[in-house]
């Protein structure tokens, strides 16, 4: 039986159950994503998007889904505390893909502001959710964003109405928790409207010794004028699978900025699709990971310049070590009206080991004659010299190698807007590299 079958023939015999255990408007798109999936099937290896990737091979195996809802035995208070000094979150849970509504924070969010399961947002808010859920991240362009669509029930949303500053980020823990091998299917929706601001931290924890397979799909509207910052640290575990897609779509005006940062995985694929639509808008999209032993990350972007006068930056950084996969395949469009664009990319890898592997594509897609663009990559090993210059000083080879891997990294981190934040990256980052558990301090699942 092909790796799709399995999922066709779930869907067709629990389709009332997901339906009964999710809103209307999340229902509405199941059957076109369903079409699509069917006529997509998995991308293959021979796949130019997705060559480094087996995806078959993720997806094949049983995995359990908790399609009924089961109430899962665990208190997420009880086993995470996020202890980065001095930030202070507005902090929220989602339990393999349900959101956990036991205990909400009790810090005030400014009037109009919902943050909060999708489930409950889309029942309070239906008009406004069918005007945004599913606009950005279309089934059609990916059968792993159809498979997700097939099968979320709920995810997390952050709704700012027009002019509404949230000051307090808003931070959102999601936790794998199983006795089984377990798939999760999550959906994360941000609406900032015209003028607003506000800033997300995502977390990726993985508490069993059992296998996890996660598929994510986060929508991103900015309206004009808007401000968002978009954080995504992955500390999940080696035993954890995650095909991860962002979908960002700008107005005139508005400023966005999404830092994905992977300290501890297993296997990781990173789709960003960013669209600026309207003149005067920014975008910074920026990413690094740390991988040893058999670890991989797969990341894909592709930015389109819509109209004139935007601006889009883009940095990844990757350092690997032992036997561990990077690849990186980055496409930035500019169309022909979009003159006095100014689109930069860059790409830089470090392999600490012969037998590590990094794979870079940059490629501009340019149809305007008025435009200033870049793309750059380079891919190699610490600097000899450096190195040979540290240990004369007296510091260790070892110290030397993790002195210049911290300080390769510190550009990707220091695009980080939440200064608490970007030094607790810092530190975190210097951990990892000195083969320390490289966990949120505090967080009693992980010690």
């Amino acid at each position: 039986m092909k790796a799709e079958q399995q999922y066709i023939n779930l869907f067709a015999q629990c389709e009332s159950m997901i339906c009964k255990h999710a809103a209307a408007v999340m229902n509405l798109p199941r059957a076109e994503a369903l079409a699509d999936f069917e006529r997509l099937g998995f991308p293959s290896v021979k796949s130019e998007d997705y060559k480094y990737t087996d995806v078959v091979q993720a997806f094949a195996p049983d995995y359990g889904v908790n399609i009924n809802r089961v109430e899962i035995p665990v208190n997420p208070y009880d086993v995470f505390r996020c202890d980065v000094p001095n930030l202070s979150t507005s902090l929220y849970f989602v339990v393999n893909d349900t959101f956990y509504d036991k205990m909400l924070p009790k810090a005030h969010l400014p009037e109009g502001v919902y943050a909060g399961g999708m489930r409950t947002f889309m029942e309070k808010y239906p008009e406004v959710a069918s005007r945004y859920y599913g606009k950005a991240a279309s089934s059609g362009r990916d059968a792993i964003i159809a498979l997700n669509t097939m099968l979320a029930q709920d995810g997390f949303v952050v709704y700012v109405p027009e002019g509404v500053v949230v000051e307090r980020p808003i931070q959102l823990v999601n936790i794998f928790r199983s006795d089984v091998d377990t798939m999760a299917n999550r959906r994360v929706l941000v609406i900032m409207e015209p003028r607003s601001e506000a800033k997300l931290l995502v977390c990726d924890h993985s508490i069993d010794d059992v296998k996890f397979l996660a598929t994510q799909v986060v929508e991103i509207f900015a309206g004009e004028g808007a401000f968002f910052d978009y954080y995504d640290l992955e500390e999940s575990s080696e035993s954890t699978t995650r095909f991860a897609s962002v979908h960002v779509k700008q107005e005139a005006g508005s400023n966005v900025l999404v830092n994905g940062i992977t300290l501890n995985n297993g296997l990781s694929r990173n789709n960003y699709y960013i669209e600026l639509n309207g003149e005067q808008a920014e975008t910074t999209l920026c990413g690094m990971s740390i991988l040893d032993k058999e670890q991989q990350v797969d990341t894909y972007s592709h930015i389109t310049h819509a109209v004139p006068y935007c601006t889009s930056n883009e940095l990844f950084k990757n350092v690997l070590d032992d036997h561990a996969v990077g690849a990186f395949s980055g496409r930035i469009l500019v169309k022909e009206d979009a003159q006095k664009t100014a689109a930069y990319q860059t790409n830089r890898n470090l392999c600490a080991t012969r037998e590590a592997r990094m794979y870079s594509k940059p490629q501009l897609e340019i149809y305007a004659d008025d435009v200033k663009c870049s793309h750059g990559m380079t891919t190699g090993q610490l600097d000899e010299n450096a190195l040979f210059y540290m240990q004369s000083r007296g510091i260790p080879r070892d110290e030397a190698r993790m002195l210049l891997s911290v300080a390769f990294t510190s550009d990707v981190i220091d695009h980080v807007r939440l200064d608490a934040l970007k030094d607790r990256l810092h530190k975190l980052v210097e951990k990892r590299f000195r083969g320390e558990l490289a966990k949120c301090a505090g967080c009693r699942v992980c010690k």
